[in-house]
């Protein structure tokens, strides 16, 4: 994750960095669990992390892509993070643990999902701080009010470094 072009001083950029930071710890236990020969414990961790990931996606989506969208600029960019998103859901909802390449069907959708995270946090975050206006940054404020953090509950899904 970039320190260096200040989007991350802004409170919803840097709370969707933070969901970021804790989905990707989440996917760091996933493979632990699988080094260890326990596909039954990464499907349970995995489904955590989709929890998480599935109200990450939605605030993103109707927030700070949807900015972007209305802005016209890299509407491509968007469409693709989109369409990822849908995707990941899709390919986790058709896991079965214990199926031959299970394990490594999952490394290479948490290899992706870093991807996918990396392009967010060092090309849509930063965009979004210099392109979008009042009216964007509303739009994003809107979402996040609709749908808070993940990071805010109490129950199990994964935080954030302190």
């Amino acid at each position: 994750m970039c320190e260096y072009c200040g989007c991350r001083e802004v409170p919803a950029i840097a709370e969707l960095m933070d969901e970021h930071t804790a989905l990707m710890e989440q996917a760091h236990l996933v493979r632990q669990d699988l080094g260890a020969g326990d596909d039954a414990a990464a499907m349970a961790r995995l489904r955590d992390l989709v929890t998480g990931l599935d109200r990450h996606m939605a605030r993103e989506e109707a927030g700070i892509f949807r900015a972007i969208r209305s802005s016209g600029e890299f509407v491509d960019e968007i469409d693709a993070l989109e369409g990822e998103h849908r995707d990941f859901s899709v390919e986790v909802a058709a896991l079965a643990p214990g199926t031959p390449g299970f394990a490594d069907r999952v490394r290479s959708l948490l290899d992706d999902l870093g991807v996918h995270v990396e392009r967010e946090d060092l090309g849509i975050f930063p965009v979004s701080v210099v392109t979008l206006g009042a009216t964007g940054w509303a739009v994003v404020e809107a979402a996040h009010e609709d749908s808070p953090s993940f990071l805010h509950d109490t129950g199990t899904h994964p935080r954030p470094p302190t």
